[in-house]
């Protein structure tokens, strides 16, 4: 593979953001590297495999919640903005590793986990301990209705992320507030400027101030809720909650709040910002969140395709629902073109922590040849994508999904976990199978097994004489960084070369334009990147083009016409990668498809 790859100048952009070009790279702390042997991964691990991701083209690394924390939800209920939380490590292993990340020229991202706190955070503590305190006001209360026999009912009929209802009564002040996750997880109020303007010190600024370089921003479209707490329309027929998103997300005030953000706490640092933009599927919502004249976000991650396979994210999330790969491509072709001809701007990722794994979803894992074989297609298809690109951990090696033979005593995610309950607790055997059969594919829990760095006992996440809070893939001794690292054409030296080729033309991949060709075929996914301008290198006065062809099938697929397709005529296509082992068989295309091969065909010399 190695040989299919070349490399190519260019300066050709001038200047843009950094952040469009760079790669970056999600790290959940928990299950990343463990330093101290208490099989719970930390920030010293994490630095001691800066090196690692260095080498392998990362230039962001993301770290997921590592705050003071219950650990209730995995760091995503936060106790103290301010403090680590200290299986993680400490403030100086936080600056300790924005050092190793600036002496490498790399950057390091957070999380700013700030529609909710941790119920134990002393806001919160103050809020519930009394009305007349002047921070009550900072989370969303409510009093009580009460039906026709007198039975105290919750404000709204709405249902929670985590199953049931998103208000939770206090006995103290005899008043519900709102949860929309766990009833640990209370919503702050973005309407109160007081708790705002302490977000932005206390939540980003502190961090800004220590030397970090912007932030993932969670649930960023849920700040501003209505404020007429009416009922959802009942969609669910015969359940006791109602699907809301309608009642939270894309708010009356959400773009004033994010503007206020972004010009007070953001732009006075120059940080990067990407939000999570979850219930907003058309373009021209997602818009003006990244339009740079708005002055709000500087990217959103839009959860169309990675969500492709689940049910109703309220009530049936884990039905799972298989779907054709031309709605597959229908998605990322909505995505890839939707800022085209406007200031904004698009990510690019399959992976992160509350999906299941890639090559487990949209690949084929049912063999070593198949796994390999879709997880370099899939690897091709992410770097020739428009936009910045996002890597989760494992990613790069191919991680798969938890064996389907494992338990749900495996499972520990409070997510997973509320709905296998819930449909223990419907006493519905069918349903609980449907949730297991779910949960195997879909479940949050794959992403977040721990990573697998060697054949050694427990992949060498941990000691081996440690217990890691999550158990390891039974494959590890076949599917770790250390055997592929060791083999340039692997899984992992795929990603490390692919990323470099995807910076040399970044006119093509990172900048070029996206137009689906063959948008009904089942079994090959084609399209065609286009630079944005003339560059004046070799093509005649003409664009560079790019055709990216990939079979998408574990059969045999015949090659489509490339010189037709590409616009370059019969014979003057040029191969400029592929994914196959056999670099000869690549470099000469061929008129068939092997299983979940893929190339990329050009009309330059290069």
């Amino acid at each position: 593979m190695g040989s299919n790859f070349f490399h190519h100048p260019d300066g050709w952009l001038g200047t843009t953001p950094w952040w469009k070009d760079a790669v970056f790279y999600q790290v959940y702390p928990a299950s990343f590297k463990d330093s101290n042997g208490d099989g719970w991964g930390d920030i010293p691990g994490l630095v001691s495999k800066i090196d690692y991701l260095h080498h392998l083209g990362v230039d962001v690394v993301w770290l997921s919640p590592m705050f003071e924390s219950p650990q209730q939800d995995m760091g995503y209920d936060i106790s103290d903005y301010q403090a680590v939380y200290p299986r993680y490590g400490t403030l100086e292993d936080v600056d300790t590793l924005i050092e190793a990340c600036h002496s490498r020229g790399m950057k390091l991202i957070l999380d700013l986990v700030v529609n909710h706190t941790s119920d134990q955070h002393p806001w919160f503590e103050e809020s519930r301990s009394s009305k007349l305190n002047p921070k009550r006001d900072w989370y969303i209360w409510k009093p009580p209705r009460y039906d026709d026999a007198g039975q105290r009912k919750p404000p709204t009929n709405w249902r929670g992320y985590f199953a049931g209802s998103t208000w939770t009564w206090d006995e103290r002040t005899q008043e519900y507030y709102l949860n929309l996750y766990g009833p640990f997880q209370p919503d702050l109020n973005w309407e109160n400027p007081d708790c705002r303007a302490a977000i932005y010190k206390e939540a980003a600024r502190f961090w800004l101030d220590r030397g970090i370089d912007g932030f993932r921003i969670d649930t960023v479209n849920k700040y501003s809720k209505r404020t007429d707490f009416i009922d959802a329309p009942v969609t669910c027929p015969g359940a006791q909650h109602q699907p809301a998103p309608e009642m939270w997300c894309n708010g009356p005030r959400i773009h004033e709040f994010i503007h206020e953000m972004q010009t007070q706490a953001l732009a006075p640092y120059g940080a990067v910002s990407v939000g999570e933009l979850s219930n907003t599927p058309h373009p021209k919502q997602v818009l003006p969140y990244v339009s740079a004249a708005s002055q709000e976000l500087d990217m959103v991650f839009e959860f169309s395709m990675i969500r492709l396979g689940t049910g109703n994210l309220f009530h049936g999330k884990y039905n799972y629902q298989p779907f054709p790969l031309s709605v597959l491509k229908q998605h990322v072709a909505t995505w890839q073109t939707f800022i085209e001809g406007t200031d904004g701007w698009h990510t690019v990722f399959c992976e992160n922590h509350d999906n299941g794994r890639a090559v487990s979803r949209f690949g084929d894992d049912s063999t070593p040849e198949l796994w390999e074989a879709s997880a370099k297609a899939i690897a091709l298809w992410q770097v020739t994508l428009t936009g910045t690109i996002f890597l989760y951990q494992g990613q790069e090696i191919g991680m798969r999904n938890m064996p389907a033979s494992w338990g749900i005593e495996e499972y520990k995610d409070v997510e997973s976990l509320g709905f296998y309950k819930e449909a223990i607790k419907a006493g519905d055997q069918k349903k609980v199978d449907t949730i297991l059969h779910g949960l195997r594919i879909l479940a949050r829990d794959h992403s977040r097994i721990p990573f697998q760095w060697d054949a050694s006992p427990h992949a060498g996440f941990t000691d081996a004489g440690a217990e890691p809070w999550m158990r390891v893939h039974d494959e590890y001794p076949s599917l770790n960084a250390a055997k592929q690292l060791a083999d340039p054409e692997s899984v992992l030296g795929f990603y490390r070369a692919a990323l470099r080729l995807r910076k040399e033309y970044r006119d093509l991949f990172i900048h070029g334009t996206f137009k689906l060709l063959a948008s009904e075929d089942e079994a090959l996914f084609i399209y065609l990147k286009e630079s944005e301008k003339d560059t004046g290198r070799g093509t005649g006065g003409e664009r560079r083009k790019a055709l990216v062809v990939m079979n998408f099938t574990s059969q045999r697929q015949r090659c489509p016409d490339i010189g037709g397709l590409l616009g370059s005529g019969r014979g003057r296509e040029k191969l400029m990668f592929g994914t196959k082992r056999d670099s000869q068989t690549a470099v000469g295309g061929g008129e068939e498809l092997t299983p979940w091969e893929g190339r990329v065909y050009v009309n330059f010399e290069f």
